[in-house]
């Protein structure tokens, strides 16, 4: 159904297009940010083609720190959203994010996008726990049922915040019990070391 892609430098005008259209950036509107890129009206954030390759050689080919794919849909190569972790040190942690394009939404692609994204955080760059907080008063709850299906877990919700995260051990004893045949040998290695 969908795969993710790491763009080339001339690919970056679809996450110009994502960012640029207010369908799609609403979650994002209205929040303390300071920047002349973004528009607290919309949530839009320009990004013109003179910040490209800053921003590609920020997180193009830097992982584990970080790592930014495009979700693209296998049946005809079309890119429908984006995925993203980085590494937060204060919290020991990854952030994460995904996006889909707002003409995609409600096909079915977010929760097949994420797993795949935490697959290859967990098992290609072993990082240790990934994060991501919703603000309740928002009531995102299409996202969060998302992050849920996932395998997320609730950590918090206080000040207003919903908290969730999924470690790598949960990930991998996930992946055991639904019996994912190429990440179970490798899952139970990993786990059975670590006893």
């Amino acid at each position: 159904m969908v795969e993710l892609y790491v763009p080339k430098l001339e690919e970056l005008w679809f996450s110009e297009q994502m960012l640029s259209d207010p369908e799609t950036m609403f979650y994002n509107k209205d929040w303390d940010v300071v920047s002349e890129n973004y528009h607290r009206d919309t949530g839009c954030v320009d990004f013109p083609k003179s910040q490209w390759a800053d921003w590609c050689a920020h997180w193009i080919g830097q992982e584990p720190r970080r790592y930014y794919a495009y979700i693209r849909r296998t049946s005809d190569g079309a890119w429908v959203g984006n995925v993203s972790f980085h590494y937060t040190p204060e919290q020991d942690w990854w952030d994460m994010d995904v996006v889909l394009y707002a003409p995609y939404r409600g096909m079915g692609y977010a929760v097949p996008a994420l797993k795949l994204m935490l697959r290859h955080a967990f098992l290609d760059c072993k990082v240790s726990r990934i994060h991501n907080d919703f603000e309740l008063a928002r009531q995102e709850a299409s996202a969060w049922k998302t992050h849920f299906s996932a395998g997320f877990r609730e950590v918090s919700r206080e000040n207003g915040w919903l908290t969730v995260m999924i470690t790598r051990e949960q990930w991998l004893r996930k992946a055991i019990a639904t019996n994912e045949a190429d990440v179970v040998v490798e899952a139970e290695k990993e786990l059975v070391v670590n006893q």
